[in-house]
């Protein structure tokens, strides 16, 4: 099998990451996939944000696919995101169960391709 990458692209004038940093290693954990490392990749300015297509922080990436597609309105640049939950809140965070979704649909297609 080969192993999921998993990333978070983060901002440092955001307080979101160390919460979001949590919230993928417990979904990961919670899937028993405790091993899969989570990269970490600061997104310091703006050059960055272009070239990476970054639209805020947190972003949680997943084999290269942000976990949370960016609306058309979500602008790339230096900033803080923000998510809605599935129950309709607001959230500095993925909602967990979204998290845990897209992490077990990267697991299956990972194991189909063996």
């Amino acid at each position: 099998m080969r192993e999921l990458d998993v990333e978070l692209l983060w901002w440092e004038g955001c307080p979101s990451t160390d919460r979001a940093l949590a919230a993928v290693r417990e979904a990961l954990t919670d899937l028993g996939l405790d091993g899969v490392e989570v990269r970490m990749r600061e997104i310091k300015d703006d050059g960055d944000a272009a070239a990476t297509g970054f639209v805020g922080s947190p972003t949680i990436l997943i084999d290269g696919v942000d976990l949370i597609p960016a609306a058309p309105e979500e602008q790339i640049g230096l900033s803080c995101r923000v998510y809605r939950r599935r129950d309709g809140r607001v959230s500095p965070i993925p909602d967990p169960d979204d998290l845990r979704e897209a992490l077990r649909e990267a697991a299956e297609r990972a194991e189909v391709k063996r």
